[in-house]
């Protein structure tokens, strides 16, 4: 790996920090942004599900400005209208503005990201590419790590319109930094139709059976993730502090989840990977009831859980970078759509299964990993790359 490589994933990650920062900033501050605005919660509730519904429809769409124009045509596109959503705050600081500026910074990350992925899937080796989107990731933790006591500080000193100044000078930085480390490519690479990307996608069984993968363990996550909040409050009655524990805990297993993909994805292959992780998790799900006995046991319990979801999640990716290598930036377009299915499919088997106690919400969760074991078995994993050496 190159140090021009090496440096453009460090600046990769610092963007993922800053879109993922914009993005789960509205969880903890829901009720600031409310409260300014003179709104109710219930509207910027609407607001977050528009977020959602929008940018899980129209994910595989936003493909066709990395398929006709490139990868580093989609990250800049995508960038442009993150840093442009945050400056339409400024200018017109409105609910409704609010609303449409949450919708277009979520959907130039759903732009970046696939066109980043696929950019990276062409210039890195299959055999080191789980360590260089690991490193990608890890934009998410840092944004909840970093990014969101950030935004927290700017929000205490300076009202609710402060963060978006930040984001903006942000975007900007960033945006030029790309244009400096992203020349136009010397070496052609293919350029994928966009109806043909979808045709691909759509007519291969190993690229819908690792999507397939992603949904179901994106909803295997959700089962629990809906829940945990409301089985701590049931059981130990300390909502503040058993919550306020449960977040700490998320922040740092996701980062070990990057981390251990880093680590072990290349090491392992990443479909062994990923099979490691979904048998862990499962693992991990069915041991929440016994060690949800006490605040530290489940705490532990929520530990090993998310750590693990995180490294099947991660260490997907760079499979699905190879799964249809003329068509990268498609599939990974449809593994967010997958992702976001995923856990809107969840979140009522959740809600449902936990009338009848954890142990059943936990007995779904297993159930969904090991559908997406036997929807593994089905993925071709790529052997050797092909890639740009010209980085």
């Amino acid at each position: 790996m190159t140090e021009r490589t090496r440096i453009q994933l460090a600046v990769f990650a610092l963007i993922r920090t800053i879109f993922n920062t914009a993005y789960r900033m509205m969880y903890p501050f829901l009720g600031v942004f409310a409260r300014a605005l003179g709104v109710d919660l219930v509207h910027m509730g609407w607001a977050l599900s528009l977020r959602s519904l929008v940018g899980g429809a129209l994910a595989p769409f936003l493909s066709i400005i990395p398929s006709r124009r490139g990868h580093r045509a989609g990250m800049l596109f995508g960038l442009l209208m993150f840093t442009a959503s945050a400056v339409l705050v400024l200018l017109w600081p409105t609910y409704p503005v609010l609303v449409l500026s949450i919708v277009l910074g979520t959907l130039g990350k759903y732009i970046f990201d696939p066109a980043m992925q696929a950019y990276l899937g062409e210039r890195v080796p299959y055999e080191r590419r789980g360590l260089a989107l690991a490193t990608t990731e890890m934009g998410w933790s840092f944004s909840f790590i970093f990014g969101i006591p950030l935004m927290g500080f700017l929000l205490a000193r300076g009202g609710w319109l402060a963060p978006f100044p930040a984001l903006a000078l942000l975007g900007v930085g960033t945006l030029l930094a790309l244009l400096w480390l992203l020349p136009a490519s010397k070496v052609r690479t293919p350029r994928e139709t966009f109806w043909g990307g979808f045709r691909s996608v759509l007519t291969s069984s190993t690229a819908i059976s690792g999507l397939m993968v992603g949904f179901l363990a994106s909803g295997a996550n959700e089962v629990v993730n809906l829940v945990f909040g409301v089985w701590l409050e049931d059981s130990f009655a300390l909502k503040i502090t058993a919550l306020g524990g449960a977040a700490a805990v998320i922040g740092l297993s996701e980062l070990g989840g990057e981390g251990l993909t880093a680590l072990l994805a290349d090491r392992l292959g990443k479909k062994n990977a990923v099979r490691l992780g979904l048998l862990s998790n499962a693992l991990a799900a069915a041991l929440l009831p016994i060690l949800g006995r006490s605040i530290p046991g489940a705490l532990v319990g929520l530990f090993f859980f998310y750590i693990t979801f995180e490294f099947t999640l991660v260490a997907s990716i760079p499979m699905m970078t190879e799964l249809l290598p003329d068509a990268r930036a498609t599939l990974m377009a449809f593994n967010i759509t997958a992702l976001s299915l995923g856990r809107a499919a969840g979140a009522p088997i959740g809600t449902f299964s936990y009338a009848y106690g954890i142990g059943i919400s936990v007995t779904c969760a297993i159930l969904l990993n090991g559908l997406a074991l036997l929807a593994l078995q089905y993925v071709r994993e790529a052997g050797t790359s092909r890639y740009n050496h010209n980085v």
